[in-house]
């Protein structure tokens, strides 16, 4: 499978990477990102983009990817809900229906978030506009379309989170991260199984177009 990632900078994007890397079933990942990683693999591509809202350029890299794993996102801390949603639902929309030009057949994988609104009419705003971004790409017409919703997730491998305090929080959460993935499988999760999860759903598919976090644990175990 020839996987198509943006987010591969992310603590999330970084885990999906090194398990692409590592996963025999990946046979290319192609890393779209606005700096170089600082890493080299001969399964590994890196393709330098700055405008993500226009795609143009990337419509080849595109047309080849058998998988797209889209993996950026924001924090809604401090945003109000027209800034949350030009990041979080305009960017992956415009990114969405360019690949969908460039490739119909491409499995499209969108990292949501536990607690998303599918009603879009929550009180939560984060949500909601998870939600609407969620509905909107389910109904673009891809193949196969699945809206992966974790909870926490513990980073594993090396992969660290670039804001401090998250980071600090993870460190201390590290030795308790065997007994969280089986004492709350529905609630906490790590970047390792998240990937492993991603990976096996856009090769094998899944019934629900909507993963959970205990159908990630179980998937990626």
């Amino acid at each position: 499978m020839r996987v198509l990632l943006f987010g591969a900078s992310g603590m999330i994007g970084s885990g999906v990477l090194h398990e692409c890397l590592a996963d025999p079933r990946v046979t290319r990942v192609t890393a779209v990102v606005r700096a170089p990683l600082g890493r080299t693999d001969p399964k590994l591509r890196e393709v330098l983009h700055q405008d993500f809202t226009d795609y143009a350029p990337l419509a080849g890299v595109m047309a080849d990817a058998d998988a797209c794993f889209f993996c950026l996102g924001v924090s809604a801390v401090g945003l109000d809900e027209a800034a949350y949603t030009r990041l979080t639902h305009d960017l992956t929309l415009t990114c969405a229906r360019a690949q969908l030009a460039a490739n119909r057949d491409c499995v499209f994988c969108y990292v949501s978030g536990q607690g998303t609104d599918s009603t879009e009419r929550g009180r939560a705003m984060w949500a909601r506009v998870k939600g609407r971004t969620e509905n909107a790409l389910l109904a673009l017409g891809f193949r196969a379309a699945y809206m992966f919703r974790p909870g926490f997730i513990q980073p594993m491998a090396g992969v660290r989170s670039k804001t401090g305090w998250y980071q600090a929080i993870y460190t201390v959460m590290a030795p308790l991260s065997p007994l969280l993935t089986r004492v709350l499988p529905g609630v906490a999760t790590t970047s390792v199984r998240m990937a492993r999860a991603m990976i096996t759903v856009a090769i094998s598919g899944f019934p629900s177009r909507v993963v959970t976090t205990r159908d990630i644990n179980a998937l990626g175990a």
